[in-house]
């Protein structure tokens, strides 16, 4: 258990710190486990995730690598094949497909080519997302790329207690796992529970219970699903919050149970709407639960063209305004 983590069994974190003591705590609790990536070290990354864990741990353990996220990638598919755990740090999301091939050409599949008898536990740190204010591929959204392709686990905490407890299921998983981290959620604080994780890795959850429609999203979305679940309280209108958490596999059951009450449903995310997971989660509600929609799943997204100007980024992502502009016309019909 991480340090701060034997103080108090709850305590108030940015997403950023929470992370940092997970890694740690999994570094402690398995020494194979070892970190790399671009000014991880005495830098501790560009959002300090890692801050402090080279001197902790020891350079051989948090290793800083040259800039070529393909060399990252291929050398921890390397590292995994020898028994250790590496957990790789993309620096920003759009930077991630330098290393786009060896994700989906060998780490995934390599397991298959092996009929099972050869394991890749390695975890992929992506930040992605954007309300940062940064140029392109400095706050995209690629997940849809990645959760198309099999042999991938796919996750995205959207609170600080979900991204500690969710880093280390990630690294003790036995399969590979691209761990997304919504940028704009590092600083916000929240309460990390030490002595509860609360949900399995790959588990939807509730976040607020509600009856007269179903809001669902991941990461950065989810904090604005609750804003405007509360302002459409002040006007009579209760509103079913879903985290997804787990992008690859869905956990469908708790957002069926929710859809099969409300009998409506409204999907959020930033990355751009067409083909995206999106796109699934609304073609596969439509599919299993036809016969209890009262009205089409509406979906709210970035727009289908590349991530603008940071002066512009306000009217590309979604926000609370138009979250509730499809929740009044789904609620219309």
């Amino acid at each position: 258990m991480a340090e701060n983590a034997q103080a108090s069994s709850v305590q108030t974190l940015t997403m950023t710190k929470a992370l940092t003591e997970g890694l740690a705590a999994a570094m402690e609790a398995d020494e194979k486990v070892l970190l790399m990536g671009e000014d991880i070290g005495p830098l501790g990354g560009v959002f300090r995730v890692t801050e402090g864990l080279q001197k902790r741990f020891g350079a051989h353990r948090v290793l800083d690598t040259p800039l070529a996220e393909s060399g990252i990638v291929g050398a921890a598919i390397g590292l995994a094949m020898r028994g250790y755990r590496p957990v790789c740090e993309i620096q920003f999301d759009g930077f991630i497909f330098p290393g786009f091939d060896q994700i989906t050409s060998q780490l995934a599949k390599l397991t298959a080519r092996h009929e099972g008898s050869l394991q890749l536990p390695i975890v992929i740190r992506v930040p992605y997302g954007g309300h940062i204010g940064a140029v392109e591929h400095h706050q995209e959204s690629p997940e849809a790329y990645f959760a198309h392709t099999p042999g991938l686990r796919l996750v995205s905490p959207a609170t600080p207690h979900d991204a500690y407890w969710m880093i280390q299921e990630a690294i003790a998983s036995p399969d590979p796992v691209l761990f997304f981290e919504p940028k704009s959620r590092y600083w916000p604080k929240g309460e990390v529970d030490f002595s509860d994780a609360g949900a399995p890795l790959h588990a939807s959850r509730v976040v607020r219970v509600g009856t007269d429609i179903t809001v669902v999203g991941h990461g950065a979305i989810v904090s604005m699903l609750l804003d405007a679940a509360a302002l459409a309280e002040e006007e009579g209108t209760s509103i079913e919050v879903v985290d997804l958490r787990s992008l690859s596999p869905i956990d469908y059951a708790p957002l069926l149970d929710s859809v099969r009450r409300t009998g409506r449903l409204v999907v959020a995310q930033e990355a751009p709407g067409s083909v995206s997971i999106g796109s699934e989660i609304a073609a596969t509600v439509t599919e299993q639960a036809f016969y209890s929609l009262e009205a089409p799943v509406l979906r709210v997204s970035g727009y289908d063209t590349p991530f603008p100007p940071a002066k512009l980024e306000g009217a590309y992502l979604p926000d609370v305004d138009r979250i509730l502009h499809a929740v009044d016309r789904a609620l219309a019909y």
